[in-house]
């Protein structure tokens, strides 16, 4: 293997480390966003505006990993196909807490119960990213990917 084609391999594990850092830094914005203490429209503009991008990064992310880098990984290593259904229940957990603060973003729900949605998704989500990270990372360096990261991992 060339030097070139091993920084394509590893490249993939540095890909998703960098999206779920992506992702830590949006949900901290949306928080700090609640958290702000403005007049209650400009906090829900904002707040409607960063949850929007958040939520459609987060769901793209494990959309791309769903459609694109699972099926690879299930047919370069059999064994991890459970640890790979449990990552896909993952996301569709999340899929659900992230409707479910839309709906509360939508319905202009009071902070209190906006920050009770944000953290019951940063719980899991980080529960799910280092869990992922364990369990993928070392498969992500060897990886044999022809695709466009956006498309695996989400367009952030």
């Amino acid at each position: 293997m060339s030097e070139g084609e091993k920084t394509r391999l590893v490249a993939w594990s540095h890909e998703l480390r960098s999206v779920h850092e992506r992702l830590r830094a949006a949900l901290s914005i949306v928080q700090d966003a609640l958290a702000s203490g403005e007049p209650a429209q400009a906090a829900s503009r904002d707040l409607l505006l960063f949850c929007h991008g958040f939520c459609t990064a987060l769901t793209g992310h494990h959309e791309g990993e769903d459609r694109e880098l699972f099926p690879v990984i299930a047919a370069a290593h059999p064994e991890l196909r459970e640890t790979l259904r449990k990552l896909e229940q993952d996301h569709s957990m999340i899929a659900h807490l992230i409707a479910g603060l839309q709906a509360a973003v939508s319905a202009s729900e009071p902070p209190a119960r906006l920050a009770n949605h944000l953290e019951g998704i940063a719980a899991i989500m980080e529960s799910h990213f280092r869990y992922e990270e364990r369990q993928l990372l070392s498969v992500l360096e060897t990886l044999a990917l022809d695709a466009e990261p956006s498309q695996v991992l989400g367009p952030l």
